[in-house]
């Protein structure tokens, strides 16, 4: 089972960040992260993540390359997991489930944090999986009604 290291997104892996691209059949699912950062720097309830495999912890520079971009958003008591994309070079191998959990566990350390929620595109049948899997179920919320392309999950815990 694949194990995550999120680190914030900085100058130095910015570019490498930037350069990741999922596969071509998914591009019109995920927001690219030049927009998802752009987003993050005009709005400080972001949080924007690499994802790197766990090996990488204790290295102060990461000797291996980042497989993924995550960012979630704290705000009117929902951790919102926004984005979710791995690398095509390293999808199928474990790296969203666990940086799903990941963000998860933070998230639930937030005291401020009451329902954790995400999001993904209709048509996404692989996030749709992922998050079911884990435990996210329908969010009957009605500001969502406004986005038809878009179904809300929500995780109660």
């Amino acid at each position: 089972m694949a194990k995550v290291h999120l680190r914030k997104v900085t100058l130095d892996n910015f570019r490498e960040c930037i350069s990741l691209e999922v596969e071509e059949s998914q591009k019109e699912l995920v927001a690219s992260n030049v927009k998802s950062l752009a987003e993050a720097y005009v709005n400080p309830n972001l949080f924007p993540l690499s994802i790197y495999d766990a090996t990488v912890v204790g290295y102060e520079q990461a000797h291996l390359p980042m497989v993924g971009f995550t960012m979630y958003e704290i705000t009117a008591g929902v951790g919102f997991i926004l984005r979710l994309m791995i690398d095509h070079k390293f999808q199928r191998k474990g790296y969203g489930r666990a940086a799903m959990l990941e963000v998860i566990r933070r998230l639930k350390l937030y005291p401020e944090v009451e329902l954790i929620a995400t999001s993904y595109q209709r048509g996404n049948e692989t996030a749709s999986k992922l998050y079911r899997n884990l435990g996210f179920v329908d969010w009957d919320i009605e500001w969502a009604k406004a986005h038809a392309t878009d179904m809300f999950l929500k995780l109660n815990f």
